[in-house]
């Protein structure tokens, strides 16, 4: 199988768009709409973290926050949280610097370069959030500790990654992550053991969400890998063919209960 790097496939987009405003909100939009773990992910936290905006101010850590996309969606969807966004490269974080001005002027959000296995925050937020990112790091477990740290009493903490569940069949396909995933009694044995209990744990990206990924992510970044500036050409025709099927497929794995899948979404209360 054909191995890609994801990550400078998102650094070419990051880079055309960090500067523009408008074109930053369009990445952020595209990467909501073509990414089924940005649908689980606003789905679950709104459920969840609406309760928390409506009793009045209150804190989340954005573990891993990449480009941003989820802080828009934290700092746009609740009035009253206060963001701590936080990673380990600098050149994303000076990028949402400048997008996420006005929220870091307020004192709405600030953004920090910290490495997950070395913070020691002491029971400082009420929500951590920690989306596709467990899966790029080796000592996973000192990460769940650190988290478990960092919420309060009664805190929650929500975490997407890919799942094990159907062995080196798909993950092969990406270069960057140093484990398959994991899956059910796995993850919930990882969060007990941090002192986090699970109350919802589930599987994501079943039949109709891979297919989804196949036709609007993988055949369009190998695209990309093998063929350059001409997949451009390539994509646009390619893309809007493909849509529509692509968000029903979507649509339907959200609604869907899978008793496996190649994601996994846990919930978890401190």
């Amino acid at each position: 199988m054909a191995h890609i790097a994801y990550d400078p496939v998102k650094d070419k987009f990051a880079s055309v768009t960090a500067k523009i405003p408008f074109l930053r909100r369009m990445l952020y939009l595209l990467l909501d709409m073509m990414f089924l773990r940005s649908w689980y992910t606003k789905k679950v936290i709104t459920k969840h973290a609406t309760k928390l905006n409506n009793k009045g101010g209150w804190s989340i850590l954005d573990a891993g926050s990449g480009f941003g996309q989820y802080d828009r969606f934290f700092l746009a969807r609740f009035k009253n949280a206060k963001l701590t966004a936080i990673d380990i490269k600098e050149d994303y974080l000076r990028d949402c610097r400048r997008y996420f001005k006005e929220d870091i002027n307020s004192g709405r959000a600030r953004f920090l370069l910290r490495d997950l296995i070395k913070i020691n925050y002491n029971q400082e937020f009420d929500f951590v959030t920690c989306i596709d990112v467990l899966e790029h790091i080796e000592d996973d477990e000192t990460v769940m500790k650190n988290i478990a740290g960092a919420l309060r009493k009664g805190g929650l903490f929500f975490m997407h990654s890919p799942s094990s569940c159907y062995g080196d069949k798909e993950e092969a396909f990406v270069d960057e992550h140093y484990r398959l995933g994991y899956d059910k009694a796995e993850l919930t044995s990882k969060l007990e053991k941090v002192g986090l209990t699970p109350l919802e744990i589930g599987y994501t990206y079943g039949k109709a969400g891979h297919l989804a990924w196949v036709l609007g992510i993988k055949i369009p970044m190998l695209m990309f890998t093998k063929l350059k500036m001409l997949s451009v050409a390539l994509v646009l025709i390619y893309t809007p063919v493909v849509l529509p099927l692509f968000l029903l497929l979507n649509l339907i794995d959200t609604k869907s209960d899978h008793s496996e899948g190649r994601g996994i979404y846990a919930l978890a209360r401190k």
